[in-house]
């Protein structure tokens, strides 16, 4: 849904800008300055004003047909260091896990109390999956989201909670207490899943990453359709590749939270 109000003084030059660029969904080609205003609630001389400088800096471009993203925001996103470290690490194993399960192999972090996909090898077995890299779910309704949210502070879940557990489909879990008691069998298991709770006719098996300090820097999951991918059994190859992958980055000197730890003055 996109916002119905217009400019109020609230809203700095920079959010503004942001709120043009969010405004761009995944099938777009090239959007209008009107169509800009009619979904960030801006007025169309300020989506104007923005779309020029943001052309300027290379975030926007113009084509005969309107607006689309620019290769500059391409450019920055493969600077993030979350996004690059893991997925350096993380793209042998998942390369490992795809040829073991045959299925589609997804790397996700939590942003908020949503889950972003940042890495995603597809399967010849599973084509058409919805999920994209760099695209968001709800962490509720995945089974990446749920292993993050089990191995995250007390207070995520709980946020997740208030947020709202907004169905994605007729078999996401929406009951605060259904969700926590599932949370914490996945925090006895290691594994969680996701039984057509995303959307209809997909299933996925995850399993957290952990820092040194039991704490979920991302998660992996093999995912696949209902009527071919058995999920209980992909679960033991899944929560491995977790584990070595959390290994992995601990071996690279990475802190709880996935952050390096600061030496100690002195130290070697």
């Amino acid at each position: 849904m996109f916002p119905t109000e217009r400019d109020t003084p609230a809203l700095s030059v920079l959010a503004r800008a942001v709120s043009v660029l969010d405004a761009f969904s995944p099938d777009d080609t090239a959007v209008t300055v009107s169509e800009l205003g009619r979904r960030t609630g801006l007025a169309k001389s300020t989506v104007h004003r923005l779309a020029v400088e943001l052309c300027r800096l290379g975030l926007l471009e113009q084509t005969p047909r309107g607006l689309r993203l620019g290769l500059h925001l391409f450019e920055l996103g493969q600077l993030v260091p979350r996004q690059r470290d893991l997925r350096e690490a993380a793209l042998p194993l998942m390369e490992d896990l795809r040829e073991v399960t045959r299925s589609t192999v997804h790397l996700a972090v939590r942003d908020g109390v949503e889950v972003v996909y940042i890495e995603i090898l597809g399967s010849k077995a599973y084509p058409g999956l919805p999920s994209r890299v760099g695209g968001r779910m709800p962490a509720h309704a995945t089974g990446v989201g749920k292993a993050i949210l089990a191995f995250s502070p007390p207070e995520v879940p709980a946020e997740r909670i208030k947020s709202g557990l907004a169905p994605c489909s007729p078999f996401t879990v929406v009951a605060p207490g259904a969700l926590l008691r599932e949370l914490e069998n996945v925090r006895r298991t290691g594994i969680a899943y996701d039984r057509e709770e995303s959307g209809v006719g997909t299933v996925c098996v995850a399993a957290p990453v952990l820092d040194t300090g039991g704490l979920a820097i991302a998660a992996l999951s093999a995912t696949g359709r209902s009527t071919q991918l058995d999920i209980e059994r992909m679960g033991p190859a899944v929560r491995t590749a977790a584990l070595a992958l959390g290994r992995q980055l601990a071996a690279k000197g990475r802190g709880p939270g996935g952050t390096r730890p600061v030496p100690r003055t002195g130290s070697a």
